[in-house]
């Protein structure tokens, strides 16, 4: 089925709608409490052992494999009506997560498993629902348990439920402390990044990896050590189960899936390896192995000189993309640091003209984006806008700071020739070099000054006509 059915009518028979209509009826909902029980009891049925007994083993694993056409519709009303509050605090009244935790202890069927755990992560949504199932252990424990399952809509579920528990402040350290101790889960997500194809699961599973790593850093860091702990040298024709992952292989395999489908899933991608980037470890297992930097690298690089911050991209469009630029431009800059630093030749040089243009795109962008509509003070709307107004602001300023620290770090390691070249191409031009200026200052002055050195002997004109537009810059030369 595409879709869920719709809730099912309170009744069929017209001569209950008075009985319907009065204690039947769950909380202000029209739904009947009658017709709620009778789809939960033959739930129950469903997984009790008289029902899964079978003279023939292989005839039981079909028929436990399987979902009756009727069964299906009404659990999928259910799941349908989960969604509202009433309904929701009568399943939990109801004890209804007790037979679903059965339903996925005992059911080899994965569109029952699949339903049952979207009816949970339903019922989740709601504050005090949530508490209840998070504090139930053995409940907890079966879900994590799904996260092993090999089908992607259960998993996609699961990952969905995982998040909004993780989401409520009261509970999520339960859910991340849970984790902690199923080391597994490192691996079975590691997989799914790195093997789906499932732009949607990816996506999820994505969310929930950024928010464990948001929440909590030592989480992360055992994460990027269970990867790290595999030798480099181990030998090819190892077999995928005695191989362990690494983290940051399987985040660019996902984010490489994502990219051209979901901008939401390549920003929550791009935003895990950002983070792995705050700690030291999550930088070194980014550029201690060779071929991961370079990949991490060479995906980053090809995004914001290729894919974003194009020339011919209207200014706008920085509003659908600052949040995934800041990402990627915080891991560049976090690597070519990194790289200057140890003096690695993996960037090539020339790697910097490229993102001296993608960087001034963006900066010059953003004027057009930080600019005010003539008539905003007469807008009867301006109050009802003002706290998202705010958050655009907040979120533009961030890419700002990070663009300029990046764009002054390549600046410091610009030689003689790449200014040169810089300028026959057109990346260092007067307007995109005063375009760049005029972020960089004045907290960024003593790297302009020294640029403005090197352009005095490729091109005193250029540096001279600079000097003048900003002459609190004027040097020595």
């Amino acid at each position: 089925m595409d879709r869920n059915p719709s809730p099912p009518p309170p009744s069929r028979d017209e001569d209950n709608e008075e009985e319907v209509a009065g204690g039947d009826c769950i909380g202000s909902t029209v739904y009947s409490k009658h017709w709620l029980f009778g789809v939960l009891s033959r739930l129950i049925q469903i997984v009790s052992p008289e029902n899964t007994k079978s003279s023939s083993d292989d005839d039981d694993e079909e028929q436990q494999m399987e979902l009756d056409e009727e069964m299906e519709n009404e659990i999928c009303r259910v799941w349908d009506m989960s969604m509202d509050e009433d309904v929701a605090l009568f399943l939990q009244e109801f004890n209804a997560p007790d037979i679903f935790l059965g339903v996925l202890a005992k059911s080899k069927c994965p569109r029952l498993r699949e339903i049952c755990v979207g009816i949970l992560g339903n019922m989740s949504c709601f504050r005090e629902i949530c508490v209840s199932i998070s504090s139930d252990k053995n409940l907890g424990q079966v879900l994590l348990h799904c996260l092993y399952d090999s089908d992607p809509p259960t998993l996609l579920e699961t990952s969905r439920l995982l998040l909004t528990c993780l989401s409520q402040t009261e509970v999520a350290s339960v859910w991340v402390e849970r984790i902690r101790e199923h080391p597994a889960i490192y691996d079975s997500i590691c997989f799914i990044m790195s093997s789906s194809t499932n732009v949607d699961l990816l996506v999820k599973v994505g969310e929930v990896v950024d928010k464990l790593f948001d929440l909590d850093e030592k989480l992360m860091l055992e994460w990027i050590r269970n990867g790290a702990a595999q030798p480099l040298d181990q030998p090819q024709e190892e077999s995928a189960e005695q191989r362990a992952f690494r983290i940051v292989p399987c985040v660019l395999e996902a984010a490489k899936q994502v990219r051209s489908e979901n901008l939401e899933g390549l920003d929550v991608y791009m935003h895990i390896l950002q983070l792995l980037t705050t700690v030291d470890d999550g930088i070194q297992a980014i550029v201690q192995c060779p071929d991961i930097g370079k990949d991490t690298w060479n995906l980053l690089f090809d995004l914001v000189c290729h894919e974003f911050c194009q020339s011919d991209d209207p200014p706008m469009i920085l509003q659908e993309q600052k949040t995934v630029l800041a990402s990627i431009f915080s891991v560049l800059s976090a690597i070519y640091a990194s790289e200057a630093e140890q003096e690695n030749l993996m960037i090539e040089e020339k790697a910097g003209l490229p993102l001296i243009d993608s960087l001034i795109c963006v900066l010059k962008n953003m004027e057009h984006c930080q600019k005010k509509p003539e008539n905003a003070a007469e807008s009867n709307t301006e109050e009802t806008k003002k706290s998202d107004l705010t958050q655009d602001d907040f979120h533009l300023k961030i890419l700002k700071d990070i663009s300029c620290e990046f764009l002054s770090n390549i600046f410091q390691t610009l030689t003689k020739d790449t200014v040169a070249k810089g300028l026959k191409e057109g990346q260092l031009s007067k307007q995109k070099c005063s375009c760049a200026f005029q972020n960089l200052l004045p907290f960024y002055s003593p790297v302009v000054e020294d640029f403005l050195r090197i352009l005095h002997e490729v091109d005193k004109t250029l540096a001279g006509d600079l000097e003048e537009s900003f002459p609190s810059l004027k040097v020595q030369t």
